[in-house]
């Protein structure tokens, strides 16, 4: 497994830093977190992978004092190395209180390019008092459901999608067992939930071939955790989960307006 050093040199570093700082120049914006999204975080990169680069972002306290409602993502284009973009935080703050997947999994990237340290600890704080197991079983079990059906008819298959509905997979495993947020970190998530000896060592053989493979590559499948996926997949459907208890949302809105504040 790549550590985050490995997967992200110095020369990449330096090139995102600047390709955020253009972005709070142009914009006119304060980056609060900045982090590793894609597979890269994951620690399952291929060796074309790109660098899926997600940030949450305030702007000037006018901005929020006008009638109309603005655009609240940033997008740079894609080019062939760098995907990047960005949510304002009250976008992203709405999406935490649905205990949106994909802004947690943010919070969780073991490849962080720039974080404020006292608003980061604010907003992981509140992202565990915001959590639903119920709406994270929902998101995983229909990546999983969706990628079987559309992608594992044959023998062989998309390497990246392999990865990517076993990670699924493993994150349901994950809330099964402790009903919190699952890690981001591929390993983490294997090393948590799999014990199966015939299991990790398919695991480890599918990591080394995605490693020198690029995207696009296809790859046998594998008995053991085919065996796994549709075993966690059953399992899933049955799991039962009491509906989240209401959170006050004020608690966002002090944050909100403390977060806006602080950066003008």
């Amino acid at each position: 497994m790549e550590t985050d050093h490995e997967s992200v040199s110095v020369l990449m570093r330096e090139r995102i830093g600047k390709t955020l700082k253009e972005i709070e120049e142009t914009h006119h914006v304060k980056i609060l977190f900045a982090c590793e999204s894609g597979s890269r975080g994951w620690g399952f990169a291929s060796r074309d992978s790109d660098y899926d680069v997600r940030f949450i972002y305030v702007h000037k306290l006018d901005w929020y004092l006008t009638l109309d409602k603005k655009r609240d993502v940033i997008e740079k284009p894609i080019d062939d190395e760098l995907d990047v973009s960005g949510w304002e935080l009250s976008k992203a703050l709405k999406l935490m209180r649905n205990s949106n997947p994909a802004l947690i999994e943010w919070l969780h990237s073991p490849i962080v390019y720039y974080k404020d340290e006292a608003f980061f600890a604010q907003l992981e704080q509140l992202a565990a008092q915001f959590y639903s197991p119920l709406k994270s079983r929902y998101h995983y079990l229909s990546i999983s459901k969706r990628n079987l059906h559309t992608d594992f008819k044959g023998e062989r298959v998309k390497l990246k999608k392999y990865l990517y509905l076993l990670r699924a997979v493993l994150a349901l495993r994950w809330i099964e067992a402790s009903k919190s947020m699952p890690p981001m970190a591929f390993s983490e998530l294997v090393a948590a939930t799999v014990t199966d000896s015939k299991v990790l060592a398919e695991i480890d053989e599918l990591l080394v071939i995605k490693h020198h493979a690029v995207e696009t590559d296809y790859g046998a499948r594998r008995a053991a955790i085919d065996r796994l996926v549709l075993e966690a997949v059953a399992n899933a459907e049955r799991m039962q989960f009491p509906e989240p208890a209401c959170r006050d949302s004020r608690l966002l809105d002090d944050f909100f307006r403390k977060t806006v504040l602080e950066n003008n």
